[in-house]
């Protein structure tokens, strides 16, 4: 009875401390969308999964993590997955100087039509997905 308390106790405890704690300059995220090597494009999630944060489909993130989870990622190149994992709130955050409490951003205007490849463009910032795990959604195919 005690060897059985005393296990369920540890086996507890050791679930608890795989668990990371969020920095408060970062938030946890789960994002559908696909992968290609270690890029990944945000996209629209099936209709009966939930929406955790609004952020826009088409949106770039750099994958980071353990080497186990990016090479699974890799092989579901094509599919639409969704990871999950930390990313700073800075890049979470619209661009720009907030003014009177966050009501009102200036800064430049988003662009209509791109000028050339984002991935070429030196001004533009990748933010980086640290990822803790990943799961398959619907098998469905991206496009």
């Amino acid at each position: 009875m005690v060897r059985t308390l005393i296990g369920a106790v540890v086996l507890v405890a050791g679930l608890h401390a795989q668990e990371r704690p969020v920095p408060s300059d970062s938030e946890q995220v789960s994002l559908p969308g696909c992968a290609k090597g270690r890029n990944f494009v945000v996209a629209e999630g099936p209709e009966h999964e939930p929406k955790q944060v609004v952020i826009a489909p088409g949106r770039r993130f750099r994958l980071a993590g353990s080497k186990e989870a990016l090479d699974g990622i890799k092989r579901r190149e094509g599919q639409l997955i969704e990871v999950t994992g930390l990313v700073r709130k800075a890049a979470l955050s619209p661009g720009g100087i907030s003014i009177a409490g966050g009501r009102i951003r200036l800064g430049g205007a988003v662009p209509r039509q791109p000028m050339n490849d984002p991935a070429r463009d030196p001004a533009y910032n990748q933010p980086v997905i640290d990822v803790s795990s990943w799961r398959l959604l619907d098998g469905s195919a991206c496009k």
